[in-house]
């Protein structure tokens, strides 16, 4: 193997100022195959995993639905007595 072997390949120097992009990144060819080999690295959960944890969303959802009606009945009392006085 030769030294020359292992010299990079002069290509077209960028405008000052430019910021090199590399060509696997140009276009939307590439973007579709940045994203198809990203894709293939996701570790995905499997059905049973994803509704329990669609579960666990709905419940604390549904707390924070209860607590915040809670503290805006509490808020809203506290107002009116304010307002009004206590009559």
């Amino acid at each position: 193997m030769s030294e020359d072997s292992n010299k990079p390949i002069p290509s077209a120097k960028p405008a000052a100022g430019a910021i090199s992009v590399p060509s696997s990144k140009r276009g939307l060819g590439g973007f579709y195959h940045e994203l198809m080999r990203e894709m293939r690295k996701v570790s995905w959960p499997t059905t049973k995993e994803a509704n329990r944890l669609t579960g666990v969303v709905l419940a604390v959802c549904g707390m924070m639905v209860v607590m915040l009606l809670v503290l805006s009945t509490l808020v809203d009392q506290l107002m009116t007595l304010i307002t009004k006085g206590g009559r």
